[in-house]
């Protein structure tokens, strides 16, 4: 989601809008209501790394989708 300020607010509450940016959130500063600027979370790689291993581990809990299943979903939601 993106969060628009204005300079004044972004001076008096920069600690906390960072931690916000921090957790993921987008930032627009504007100067009134003409956007300047876009604040966004850097990405590590070792926060890529850490998520691609999450997924891989609960992929590896679920059991294995077969051929027929996922013939089966081509048509699911069309109407006949």
């Amino acid at each position: 989601m993106t969060r628009q300020v204005k300079i004044g607010e972004a001076k008096t509450h920069l600690s906390a809008l960072l931690a916000e940016v921090e957790a993921g959130e987008d930032l627009i500063i504007c100067r009134g209501s003409t956007p300047i600027a876009h604040v966004t979370r850097i990405v590590r790689e070792q926060d890529r790394a850490a998520l691609c291993a999450t997924l891989r581990r609960e992929r590896a809990k679920q059991r294995p989708v077969t051929t027929h299943e996922i013939l089966s979903w081509r048509h699911e939601g069309h109407l006949l």
